[in-house]
């Protein structure tokens, strides 16, 4: 390695004109190094994810009601046509209002999904979106918020079915909700099935 040349006298003059009254530094500087915490556990959140471990195995679903299988989540009450169901997935009800869900706790969902049925019912509206999120950002990628709402749902009377939503509604982190119609009385059709 080549070693610097020396400064003339000339140099050294136009340097120290440059520098002015620039010091060097004291104390020379140091990045921390410490090492970084480890993250606190989040006891509370263990907690709730314990208590939607235990409702989810002992919320109360009635038989009765039909849930479909497959990878689409849909529910029809008892007594509803199909065909109910098979308009609410192909689009033909229009989405009047919506909530959502993301970042509630289970407690706040639940009762903020309550308070908004009860609130469409009184407002006359009949289709709804509930979006919950695909849980992406739950511990384990585990969508829980989004599997207690259709137990809720599937629980309230006022619910005649719910599909999960087209991809340009939410997909599979939204549920599209038919209510019951408040303001007119239902009656059984022929085939003993209830008139939404």
């Amino acid at each position: 390695m080549a070693q610097p040349a020396e400064l003339s006298a000339e140099e050294q003059a136009l340097f120290r004109q440059q520098v002015g009254d620039a010091a060097p530094l004291k104390v020379a500087p140091r990045a921390d190094l410490s090492p970084i915490p480890p993250r606190p556990i989040a006891r509370q959140r263990l907690r709730d994810d314990a208590a939607v471990l235990h409702e989810l195995i002992h919320a109360p679903i009635q038989l009765a009601d039909r849930l479909e299988g497959g990878d689409e989540p849909t529910y029809l009450h008892r007594g509803v046509s199909m065909q109910v169901l098979r308009d609410l997935r192909r689009g033909r009800w229009v989405i009047q209002d919506e909530i959502d869900l993301h970042g509630h706790t289970r407690d706040a969902a639940r009762s903020a999904l309550a308070h908004f049925l009860t609130r469409c019912l009184h407002r006359g509206i009949r289709c709804v979106r509930v979006v919950t999120g695909r849980g992406l950002r739950s511990p384990g990628q585990i969508a829980v918020l989004r599997v207690l709402t259709r137990n809720w749902l599937a629980q309230r009377q006022e619910v005649l079915a719910y599909c999960q939503a087209k991809p340009v509604d939410g997909g599979e982190g939204a549920l599209i909700v038919l209510l019951r119609n408040q303001h007119r009385p239902h009656h059984a059709s022929a085939a003993g099935e209830l008139e939404p």
